[in-house]
This record gives structure tokens, C-alpha cells and sequence, in this order.
């Protein structure tokens, strides 16, 4: 029984390796053709018309597919935890493939959404199918689907160490921590698929073990301006949209997805037309900002720091089907690089912006998403460098009770609107 789940678990870290690599080529294929290119280099000549029409036709033809199957829009790695605790899948192929491709078309076409949700569904179903070929036991399907979460988002990530910890504390930590050992195995595999074909982010500047004490109080100083932009994310998406949500539900049942599929189409067009790299998924932002040594305009950093902010929390109403990890921690790398540059600017710190936007990526996400565990780890794997592991736990704790005094975050983000839904059956 153990080399054949040895093996069952050496199949799902592989063969999720080449599944989430497609999904990610898919992406990059899908946005080339959506804008007849490379999107940062065609979108500035595109006319006005197109960078409208292309988000709100995908976000309109997205929620048409939630409208044959309205799992589609649930929150991918909801489902997994929810199929890890109920011991079977509660996704069937067809619902995955269609969310697969909902998410596909939100994010090459501008939308501020990540990938790990169905990242991690592709990992679980491909687990969950080899369960089944091998006929093993019942009580391992649990297992058997943490280990294929676990795996796609180590894929995902192209991070081995952070997609362990990420599904560890985000799906099933009291069970998953008895089988610690499928799930390691799966996810380093899955990573060393993945990252021959895809890119990871990386941070050049690591000054490794060594720790400059000199950033103490420029950090405790980052503390309370990372935090007012958490309370503006919160407040625009939990408070602002959620009002106007319920409104639009109240006055418009029918036609609530069809006016927030015109309002995410207008407002993702419009951040297009002003700055591209407010849009989609972030990944090319955070690689920029904890990379790059050259000075960019603090007034520059702040409008797409607000661009994001908007789009990423329209992106959710108007049921654009992804994840918040990307996002999140571009919209904390551009807050972390703008408080370098002001930090800089008005004071004597030599200190430099990357550092800050290396730590603000990793809070930010970790706060909002109530991750602080896999803040730290992600600090720690992305950078190596013990300054940022440091400033990303104090800051995390922190931040994380300070914006708890106002705001009751969970990990189900899109507001609930509509009773909610019976299970699908599972699938057979």
C-alpha cells in the first residue's frame, strides 16, 4: 500500500507540474491574442473602443458560463478545503474545465485576479482521478486531494516551500500535517515541472543572513502607512462595493451580473487605457518593483496603487473566477516601493524601495488573506534575505491585529448576496 501511494503521489506532483503549466501558457497565449501582442507593448496603441470592449465581452461571456454552472464562481480553494472536510470532491470535470477557462478569460483580459484557485483545483481533480485509478482506500481521499491542492499551487508559485506552507495553512492543516510527507513529495515535483516553463519571482538584491539594525525604525515607521492602504482595500471592497452591491441586488435581481459586468468592463478599460500594468494579475509588477534599482515617480506608484486597489475589488463583484494572491501582493509591492521613495526623498535612510516592496508584497497578501504563516515563509523563499523575514513577521502580526480593530476578515471574499447553494453531487 505504501509504494503504491508513493507512487500515486509521485504521478499527481507530475502530472500537475504539466497541467498548471499549460494553464499558465494558456494565459499568456489567450492575452497575446486578445491584444494582437504583448499587451504592454500593443495596449498604448490599441484604440479606446477595443480596451473596453475586450474586458467587458470576457467578463459578460464569464458570467454567461456562471449562469450554466454557478460553481464556477466559487473561490477555488474554498472548494478544496470544503471537499477535504466532507472526505470527497465536490467539483466535478466538467465544472473544473469551465472554471479553468472562466479564469483563463478573466485574467488575459485585464482583470485583477490571480490563479491559485484554479490552480489548486487542477491539482486536487488530477489527484482525486489517480485516487481512483489506483483504487486506494477510501479514507485516503483526503489525503490524496491536499496532496493535489498542494502540488498546484506549488506549480502555480513556482515556489516548492511556500505552495507547502500556503496549502498547509489555507486548506487543511489539522489533517494535512498527518501526511506531510505526500505533500512535500507532490509539491517539489510539481514545482520542478513547472519551473523549467515558467517564471518565478525572485528577489536579486538578498543580503542574506545578515541584519542591518539601522532598519527598525523606518519598519515600525511602515507599519501604520501599510496599514491605511489595507483599511482602503477593505473599505472599497467590504464596505463601498458591498453597499452598492446590495443595492444593485435589491433594485436589479436580474440584472445584477449584467450591470457588474458593465461596471468591471468600464472600470478594468479604463485602467488600460491609463496604465496597463494596473491591470491583470501583478506577477510582472511585484518582479519589478523588488528587482529594480532605477527611481520611478512617486506620483506614478500611488495612482496604480489606487488603479489596483479598484480594479482588483471590482474584479470580485463582477464575478471575474481566479485568486487574491498575485494581486494582493502587487498592490503591497507598489505600497512597500512608494514608501521607499518617499522615505528616501524626505529623509537621510539610504534605504532602497525594493526592500520595501518586498516586504509591503508579503504583508499585504498575509493580512488580507489571513496568512500570516505563509507571509513569512513566502518573505523568507522569494528573498533569502533575513532583513525582509524579519520586517514581513513583526509587520504582519501587527498589521493584522491593527486592521482586526475595524474589519472581520475572512477567507471567502466575494460577498454572498443569494441564499446559498445546495453541494453539487460528487463527482463520479
Amino acid at each position: 500500500m505504501i509504494a503504491k501511494l508513493i507512487i500515486a503521489t509521485l504521478l499527481t506532483g507530475i502530472i500537475s507540474g504539466f497541467f498548471i503549466t499549460f494553464y499558465e501558457m494558456l494565459i499568456t497565449f489567450t492575452s497575446r491574442l486578445l491584444f494582437m501582442g504583448d499587451p504592454f507593448k500593443t495596449i498604448p496603441v490599441l484604440p479606446a473602443w477595443y480596451l473596453y470592449l475586450v474586458p467587458t465581452l470576457a467578463i459578460f461571456f464569464v458570467n454567461y458560463l456562471i449562469s450554466k454552472d454557478k460553481y464556477i464562481r466559487e473561490y477555488g480553494l474554498t472548494e478544496i478545503a470544503d471537499s477535504v472536510s466532507q472526505n470527497k470532491m465536490i467539483i466535478n470535470v466538467k465544472t473544473l474545465i469551465l472554471k479553468i477557462v472562466a479564469s483563463t478569460l478573466s485574467v488575459s483580459s485585464g482583470f485583477a485576479i490571480g490563479t491559485e484557485g484554479p490552480s489548486a483545483g487542477m491539482g486536487a481533480m488530477v489527484a482525486y482521478q489517480i485516487h481512483r485509478l489506483f483504487n486506494l482506500p477510501t479514507m485516503l481521499i483526503k489525503m490524496m486531494i491536499s496532496v493535489g491542492a498542494s502540488s498546484g499551487i506549488a506549480a502555480i508559485f513556482v515556489s516548492p516551500l511556500t505552495g507547502i506552507v500556503f496549502s498547509i495553512e489555507n486548506i487543511a492543516y489539522q489533517f494535512i500535517k498527518q501526511y506531510i510527507g505526500y505533500v512535500i513529495l507532490s509539491s517539489v515535483l510539481a514545482f520542478s515541472v513547472s519551473v523549467k516553463f515558467l517564471d518565478s519571482i525572485s528577489f536579486h538584491n538578498s543580503l542574506g543572513k545578515s541584519v542591518d539594525y539601522h532598519q527598525i525604525v523606518p519598519m515600525l515607521i511602515f507599519i501604520p502607512f501599510i496599514t491605511f492602504f489595507i483599511y482602503l482595500y477593505l473599505f472599497l471592497k467590504k464596505r463601498l462595493l458591498h453597499m452598492i452591491d446590495l443595492e444593485i441586488f435589491k433594485k436589479f435581481h436580474a440584472l445584477r451580473n449584467v450591470l457588474f459586468s458593465l461596471i468591471g468592463g468600464g472600470v478594468i478599460g479604463t485602467i488600460l487605457l491609463i496604465e496597463p500594468r494596473a491591470a491583470f494579475s501583478g506577477k510582472e509588477i511585484v518582479i519589478h518593483l523588488i528587482n529594480d534599482s532605477d527611481s520611478i515617480s512617486v506620483y506614478f506608484i500611488f495612482l496604480i496603487i489606487i488603479l489596483r486597489i479598484v480594479g482588483t475589488s471590482v474584479s470580485l463583484y463582477a464575478n471575474a473566477v481566479g485568486g487574491l494572491f498575485l494581486p494582493l501582493m502587487s498592490i503591497g509591492a507598489l505600497v512597500g516601493y512608494g514608501y521607499g521613495e518617499v522615505l528616501t526623498f524626505y529623509s537621510h535612510f539610504p534605504f532602497e524601495p525594493f526592500f520595501y516592496a518586498a516586504v509591503g508584497a508579503a504583508v499585504f497578501m498575509g493580512v488580507v488573506m489571513k496568512l500570516p504563516l505563509t507571509a513569512v515563509v513566502l518573505s523568507l523563499e522569494l528573498t533569502f534575505d533575513y532583513n525582509i523575514l524579519v520586517a514581513t513577521g513583526v509587520s504582519v502580526v501587527l498589521v493584522s491585529y491593527i486592521t482586526g480593530l475595524q474589519f472581520n476578515i475572512r477567507r471567502k471574499y466575494i460577498t454572498q448576496t443569494q441564499e446559498p447553494p445546495e453541494k453539487p453531487p460528487e463527482n463520479t
